[in-house]
Order: C-alpha cells, then sequence, then structure tokens
C-alpha cells in the first residue's frame, strides 16, 4: 500500500511540474497575445494617442535607419555649443559667427550694445531665442500666423543656419543622439554623419553633362578620373583624415546597450566633379570595412540641380557599385510630391535608384503612386527584399504628404518591406516613439506587424551580420519583457 501510494505521489508531483513547465514555456505567447489586445483596444475607433504614447515610449524599437545626424540635434544643444565653440549668434540674421576678429569687437562691446550673442545671451533674450527656434527648427510652424516660408524652404534652410556648430561637435552630438534614443528603447542607429571629401575638376564637369546620355563615354570618363584620384596622395590623404575624425567622434558611442554606425553621403545640389568624387571618396570610406558602413546622396531633391543631374548621379552610384560590389548604398528617392515639379519629374527617381544605382534601401519614396513604372518597382522591391525607410512627420511637413496619399499604404499592400524612421527629429522636432504613434493611429497595423517593422530596423541595417545577430537576440530579451509588463498590466486593469 505505502508503495502504491508513493507511486501516486510521484505520478501527481510529475503531472503538476509538467503542468507548470507548460505555462513556463506559454508565458511568452500569452504575454505577447495580451499585449497585442492592449495595443489593438488602444487604436480601435479614434486612436487613444496618449496612450500609443506611454505604449511606444515603452515599446523598443530596434534601429533608426533613416537619421541625419545634423538634423537630429535639437536647436538647444546648438546654442549649448556656442560657448563651448567660443563663437556667438547674430541676433539680426541668426546666423554663427565664426570670424574671430569680429567675435573680439563684439566682446568688448556692453552686453546691450551687442549683436552677436553667446549662449547665456540667447537664452537671456527671449525675442531673439524665440524668434532663433523658429528659423532652426520647425517649432511654432504650423500653430501661428507670421509671415513664414514655405515649409520645404524652411526646412532645408535650417541646416545653414547651425551648420557651423553642428560640424565642429560631432562627438558630443553623438552622445545626446545615444542617450535620448536609449530613453526611449532605441538600440542601434545608422546616422549619416558627415559629407566625403570632394574635389573641383571643370573639365570633368563638362564633359559629365556632354556624356551624360552616352553610357560607354561617361564609364569611360568616370574610370579615367578615379584611376587619377586612387594614385593622389593628396585625395587618398584627405580620405584618411575624414575616417579618422568619424573614428574619433565615435569613440565610446558603442557600449552594451547601444550601437551606433555611419553612413557618408555625398550633395546632389553640386557639379558632377564634386559629387563624383565625393561618391568615390565615400565609396573607399566605407570599404575599409570599419564604422562606416554605407554611402548616400542628400539634398532637396526638388532643386534644379538635383532634377537635371538625377539620372546622372544614378549613374555614378551604377558604375562606383561595380568597383567597390561589397559597399552598401541606400539613396534619398522620390521624396517628391505633385506640385513640386512638373509631372514628369515624379515618373522615374525611385526606378532609376533601383535599377541604375542598385539601391539596397530607398529613402521616402513617397512620389511612387507617380512613377512610371510603378507595380513593377513594388515588386522589384518585394521579390528582391528591398526596404523602403517611412518618415512620416518630415514627408508631412516638407511635403505635405500624409494620412491616406501617404504611399505606406501602397508599399504595405503589395508585401514591400519597411522600416519606420525619424530623418531629422531636431529640425520637425519629435522622435522614434512618435513616429509609431502617427503610423499606429492613422493606419492601424496589427501588434505583430508593429513588432515585425521593429525586427525590420535591425534586419535592414548595414550591420555586420554578427552584429545584426547581436542585436536581435537583446532585441528579442527586450520584447519578452515589454510585454512581460503588458501582461501584468492587463491582469491588473481586470483585477480593477
Amino acid at each position: 500500500m505505502q508503495k502504491t501510494l508513493s507511486s501516486s505521489l510521484l505520478i501527481a508531483f510529475a503531472a503538476l511540474a509538467s503542468a507548470h513547465a507548460g505555462a513556463r514555456s506559454n508565458a511568452p505567447a500569452a504575454n505577447e497575445a495580451a499585449t497585442a489586445r492592449h495595443y489593438a483596444a488602444l487604436v480601435a475607433g479614434e486612436p487613444k494617442t496618449a496612450e500609443l504614447t506611454l505604449f511606444f515610449s515603452q515599446m523598443p524599437k530596434g534601429g533608426d535607419l533613416h537619421h541625419h545626424y545634423s538634423g537630429a540635434i535639437y536647436a538647444e544643444t546648438y546654442v549649448d555649443f556656442l560657448d563651448k565653440q567660443g563663437v556667438c549668434v547674430n541676433k539680426h540674421t541668426y546666423r554663427v559667427e565664426t570670424d574671430k576678429a569680429v567675435i573680439e569687437a563684439e566682446r568688448a562691446k556692453a552686453p546691450a550694445a551687442r549683436n552677436c550673442l553667446s549662449t547665456a545671451e540667447v537664452y537671456a533674450d527671449d525675442a531673439t531665442w524665440r524668434e532663433l527656434l523658429q528659423r532652426w527648427s520647425s517649432k511654432d510652424f504650423a500653430n501661428h500666423g507670421a509671415l513664414q516660408p514655405p515649409p520645404d524652404r524652411q526646412f532645408f534652410q535650417t541646416f545653414g543656419y547651425f551648420g557651423p556648430v553642428s560640424n565642429a561637435n560631432f562627438h558630443e552630438g553623438l552622445v545626446e543622439i545615444k542617450n535620448r534614443a536609449i530613453g526611449e528603447n532605441v538600440s542601434y542607429i545608422e546616422t549619416m554623419l558627415k559629407m566625403s571629401p570632394f574635389v573641383v575638376n571643370k573639365e570633368f564637369d563638362d564633359q559629365a553633362w556632354k556624356n551624360a546620355d552616352k553610357d560607354a563615354a561617361l564609364d569611360a570618363q568616370m574610370r579615367a578620373w578615379m584611376n587619377a584620384l586612387d594614385a593622389d596622395d593628396g585625395f587618398n590623404g584627405r580620405i584618411a583624415d575624414f575616417v579618422a575624425r568619424i573614428d574619433e567622434a565615435a569613440a565610446g558611442i558603442d557600449d552594451d546597450n547601444f550601437t551606433m554606425r555611419y553612413q557618408t553621403y555625398v550633395l546632389r545640389l553640386l557639379n558632377p566633379s564634386q559629387v563624383f568624387s565625393s561618391m568615390l571618396a565615400g565609396f573607399k570610406s566605407a570599404a575599409k570595412g570599419g564604422k562606416i558602413v554605407g554611402v548616400n546622396i542628400v539634398g532637396q531633391e526638388s532643386n534644379l540641380v538635383s532634377m537635371r543631374d538625377y539620372t546622372l548621379h544614378m549613374k555614378m552610384f551604377r558604375f562606383l557599385k561595380s568597383v567597390y560590389p561589397d559597399v552598401k548604398i541606400a539613396l534619398h528617392a522620390g521624396e517628391l510630391a505633385l506640385g513640386d515639379v512638373p509631372p514628369e519629374g515624379l515618373e522615374f527617381h525611385i526606378d532609376q535608384a533601383l535599377n541604375i544605382a542598385g539601391a539596397q534601401r530607398i529613402g521616402h519614396g513617397i512620389d511612387l503612386a507617380h512613377e512610371a513604372n510603378a507595380p513593377a518597382i513594388m515588386k522589384t522591391m518585394h521579390d528582391k527584399d528591398i526596404p523602403v525607410e517611412i518618415n512620416l512627420t518630415s514627408n508631412a511637413f516638407i511635403n505635405g504628404v500624409q494620412g491616406a496619399n501617404h504611399p505606406v499604404t501602397l508599399y504595405r499592400k503589395y508585401g514591400v518591406p519597411y522600416v519606420i524612421s525619424t530623418d531629422d527629429a531636431g529640425v520637425t522636432r519629435h522622435n522614434l516613439a512618435g513616429e509609431y504613434v502617427l503610423f499606429a493611429s492613422r493606419y492601424k497595423p496589427s501588434y505583430a506587424e508593429l513588432k515585425k517593422a521593429s525586427y525590420n530596423s535591425i534586419r535592414y541595417s548595414f550591420l555586420a551580420p554578427s552584429d545584426k545577430t547581436r542585436l536581435t537576440r537583446q532585441l528579442d530579451a527586450r520584447f519578452a519583457r515589454f510585454e512581460a509588463g503588458m501582461a501584468a498590466l492587463e491582469r491588473t486593469s481586470v483585477k480593477r
């Protein structure tokens, strides 16, 4: 009898242990389901944006892949940089004064007579401070009636104001970006930090414009100058200095909780020789295998020079990609809306970025519905697993594209992968959590789709495979903690 009882107890304890083990093994799935229910309640009917803000501030967001360093820093930080750098702001033009003689002359004046203000003086002069915010960012653009420039002009002009302090304080700026990212549960940023160096060659300019429609001649021209630049010690020295400066700025940024990598970029507003030599410098820098992981092209796409030379630039990328096949490229393409340019100007930018330049990510891509080859573009992006970087705040402010008019609806419908990103969060004064709030409240995706978007920002990064694996595992653990917290919140709500 005793033996039978003991056997029965053993069986019972085994069954109980099995049940507990099953509960433990099912806990992650149950927590995910509870989180999905909580999120679904927030977007049902009229979206509860305050609660969504709380939800997405806490939710792990993987990374931010479309990110401009200079546009990510808030104006307040740039003003703080004035004294550190020993410069001042002209209170009439709101531009940074870097001429030492002018600065010394201003400092010799009585405080009330100064036209060029230090950090403390900017903050003490409320009229100057408020006007500076409206020149250096989009602050108050939509909620007051003062005479203003068009939003695209206002946006792109900001960089001319804070450029002198932005370009001199890279490490401090990166530290701020890192700390803010960690604060909102972002573990990776791939920022466009600095334009690669260039050379002016008027003869190359004149010949490039003549060869723009002659592929063989253009390739021969580019190859000849590339070979000459490869042998130019001065040019290569500038590239080495450029890489060293990025490494210096990046020192100490990476740690167990956060990783940052860097894209270099070219400016599409310059002449062909400047664009090509800068592009070559960018490819050579990225090919070194350090923290520079890709090359991009920036500048207002509707600008006359940008439109005139767009195809030429794509052919430059194609050529250099053939020389450096392992270098990754993400391209601003299709950041245009109806009315920005004549209708035919909207028909080819994403197409050429994909099929001529070989882009591995598309930035913005908001002219999609106007592209002559739109169905094939979406099929290519789906089949080749090429994501689009979605920047909702930026697209709404600069181009007026938002809501149902935003082609994220098309990208999602046709299975094109996408990532949610910020673009220039300091200029447009938002953050990545806010972009997820906009996306969720406007388009009401499922929790599973949002979670996939977070993982996409690691999957489609230009990180080395080992780094992707490391960050993905970290993201798994962070989501497990987040979802456990959401499940506990649900249980507390039910008890109440």
